[in-house]
């Protein structure tokens, strides 16, 4: 609906695009498949921080509320050597994707690589920022708190086994994977590595999302900037 509206300013009721949609058989019906995640916090356990969002993902400052994760990519005969590993860094204002790191390897200076990225791509505000993620090893290291401690950025953390508490970050990857991944084998890491920055890409410049009034992430980050500027 919204993309009728954009590309041909045509205004449509949206139950009349949903039945137009149905009886040609153009629905989605791949996005409730579930796969198993990589899970960063299995290993050595240390400092936790508490959990500041408590799930309240809603927010209209950019760069307020940010939320980061690790996900597994495999490819060629997808076994444990042939998989690369995803960190990005997702504003919860616009959904935009700020920054991120795509690795043969999970460790802990790709993610601060990452997280000084969006430090660089964020302007000076007036409010703090807070980073969440779960308690995996890479966010309990005094590498990672230090650079957040430097920069002055609260760190939240989600409670032990409660993947619901950083739901934004899992809903991102569940729906790259379902349009990127699932249906799709990559032969090669360079071709699965391409695509993932092509997509990533599409999701930030051209994705328009009901959410954000049928705007891009970009497009809806740059107004979002312009009010609390």
């Amino acid at each position: 609906t919204d993309a009728l509206k954009r590309t041909y300013n045509l205004i449509i009721n949206h139950k009349r695009v949903y039945r137009l949609m149905k009886e040609h058989n153009l629905l989605a019906k791949k996005y409730n498949r579930r796969a198993g995640k990589y899970d960063s916090s299995k290993g050595p356990q240390n400092k936790k921080a508490k959990n500041r969002l408590h799930q309240k993902f809603i927010t209209d400052r950019p760069y307020q509320k940010v939320v980061t994760d690790i996900s597994e990519f495999r490819y060629g005969n997808r076994t444990i050597n042939d998989r690369v590993y995803l960190s990005p860094f997702k504003d919860l204002c616009s959904g935009e994707i700020i920054s991120y790191t795509i690795t043969d390897r999970p460790l802990t200076k790709y993610v601060i690589q990452g997280l000084r990225e969006v430090f660089k791509a964020r302007p000076k505000l007036r409010y703090r920022m807070t980073v969440h993620s779960d308690q995996g090893i890479q966010y309990q290291s005094n590498t990672y708190r230090h650079e957040l401690r430097k920069h002055n950025v609260f760190q939240s953390m989600s409670r032990r086994a409660t993947c619901h508490d950083n739901a934004a970050m899992e809903s991102f990857f569940h729906t790259m994977k379902v349009e990127l991944y699932y249906e799709h084998h990559y032969q090669t890491k360079s071709e699965l590595v391409k695509a993932m920055k092509e997509w990533i890409e599409y999701y930030n410049q051209r994705r328009i999302r009901h959410k954000l009034k049928g705007k891009t992430p970009i497009e809806y980050r740059n107004l979002a900037l312009e009010k609390v500027a």
